[in-house]
């Protein structure tokens, strides 16, 4: 099976609603795209509070990022995401795409044997840049 993991982003709706719909910043939107343009089997949202999401899981808002939290903390958000992951996929055999950041990626990765980064290395400019190639050439 082929998987996308998508991190979060910052910029949020302010009322409760589908993940897929919560995050507005351009470059979650692009990634989304990007995901689907992959056919993958499943695409799933990192989220720095609520850990693993499905796209069509009810969530509210909120205000928190990897970004503000210490490794030890980061480490228990990941084995909760690792947690989830490994009963809804199988983390030796299937292909996960990280359309996330080095922050969200990073305690993952241990536990996941065949994994690309295609974004990896790169700004936001220039992943904004490469997301929209690829989305034009699969229109």
């Amino acid at each position: 099976m082929k998987i996308v993991l998508i991190a979060c982003a910052s910029k949020k709706l302010s009322k409760k609603t589908e993940a897929r719909d919560l995050y507005i910043s351009p470059l979650f939107k692009y990634n989304i795209r990007y995901a689907k343009s992959l056919n993958p089997d499943s695409i799933f949202i990192l989220s720095a509070k609520y850990g693993l999401l499905e796209l069509n899981e009810e969530v509210g808002p909120y205000n928190q990022t990897l970004n503000r939290m210490n490794n030890e903390e980061i480490v228990k958000w990941a084995d909760g995401v690792i947690n989830k992951l490994s009963k809804k996929t199988d983390l030796k055999n299937d292909e996960f795409i990280f359309l996330a950041g080095e922050k969200y990626r990073k305690f993952l990765i241990p536990h996941i044997s065949n994994y690309k980064i295609p974004l990896e290395g790169l700004g936001i400019g220039k992943q904004l840049k490469f997301l929209k190639e690829r989305i034009k050439d699969e229109q």
